[in-house]
């Protein structure tokens, strides 16, 4: 993004002109630098990951949390993800330089040098932990602290370049942030924060695979051994849908602490998706032309939907449905 142009001053010298040309390149100078180093946190996907922290807060208070501890959270959270997406790109930069889909980060690119990717995401994780630490409980400061180091150490270095099932145990990492908006609001991890924790979970392998069917090319040129890489597309398929099913039936263990709001939309969301996997995995089986990015789409607007739900059942505050025992 550009700084936009200064109009022309008739009054101004010659000299004027080139200080405020100066000037000017300074200013879209400054703001690439900004641009590139948000960039390198990967914001869309922080988004995603703080759309399910609040409901996940909603529920822990069966209510709505005081504003403040919302904001602490969300501020610390998204510190800690911006941390770990940064020290992603700083491992991954000579395969982010191959792919098409990821050629125009930062460290692809080369606009921003390793060494200062490498300080701006160990800085901003120090900074999320001692943050989250100071304005919620130590437990979601180190929570959220080990979220990065999976992210990084175990996904990143260990799994994501050796095996296809990188994305099925490296996702755990994605799954944190709802551990961490329930203990940020009770001070310890109740079982429903690890039922969220597990929805995520299945959740994951759909959403990431479909991505990946789409650029396969792109993971096969980096040597990066996603499934649709090292597997047929009908396997890939089969499997999306057995995840999507273990999804679909995890979710409904919320029901004991929640209401027919919540139910419903589980029920109804759940079983729409589910759906949507058997088509796509019907058609592949019969060779024809997919767009597995549908499904992928529809797996983000499917979750953040689904924990909307979350949010609304404990702010409305219904009878929950309890132990049937």
């Amino acid at each position: 993004m550009s700084a936009p142009a200064t109009p022309a001053d008739p009054a101004s010298t010659p000299t004027a002109g080139v200080r405020r040309g100066r000037g000017t390149t300074r200013v879209q100078r400054a703001r690439e630098v900004v641009d590139s180093y948000l960039a390198l946190t990967k914001t869309r996907i922080i988004e995603q990951l703080l759309v399910v922290t609040v409901p996940a807060m909603f529920l822990a208070q069966r209510g709505v949390p005081s504003v403040w501890l919302i904001l602490a959270t969300l501020v610390g959270g998204a510190m800690a993800a911006a941390s770990a997406h940064a020290l992603n790109c700083v491992v991954d930069a000579d395969i982010d330089a191959k792919m098409k889909r990821t050629s125009r980060r930062p460290l692809a690119k080369g606009v921003v040098p390793p060494r200062n990717a490498l300080i701006f995401g160990l800085v901003l994780g120090a900074v999320s932990s001692a943050w989250l630490a100071l304005t919620t409980n130590w437990l979601a400061a180190a929570l959220s602290a080990a979220a990065i180091a999976f992210y990084v150490l175990v996904y990143t270095l260990l799994l994501k370049r050796r095996t296809a099932q990188n994305i099925v145990w490296g996702g755990a990492a994605g799954c944190m942030p709802v551990v961490i908006g329930w203990a940020a609001v009770t001070g310890t991890v109740g079982w429903p924060a690890l039922v969220m924790f597990g929805v995520i979970f299945f959740w994951t392998p759909p959403h990431f695979w479909a991505l990946a069917m789409r650029y396969r090319d792109d993971y096969a040129a980096a040597g990066v051994p996603m499934l649709p890489v090292v597997a047929r597309p009908d396997q890939v398929s089969v499997r999306i849908v057995g995840y999507a099913v273990v999804m679909a039936l995890w979710t409904l263990l919320l029901l004991p602490v929640t209401s027919w709001i919540y139910a419903a939309v589980a029920v109804l969301g759940g079983g729409w998706f589910v759906f949507k996997s058997v088509r796509m995995h019907v058609a592949v089986k019969a060779g024809r032309d997919v767009t597995p990015m549908k499904l992928f789409h529809l797996s983000n607007i499917y979750l953040c939907v689904l924990f909307a739900a979350i949010a609304v059942d404990a702010a409305v505050g219904l009878p929950t449905f309890g132990w049937p025992f």
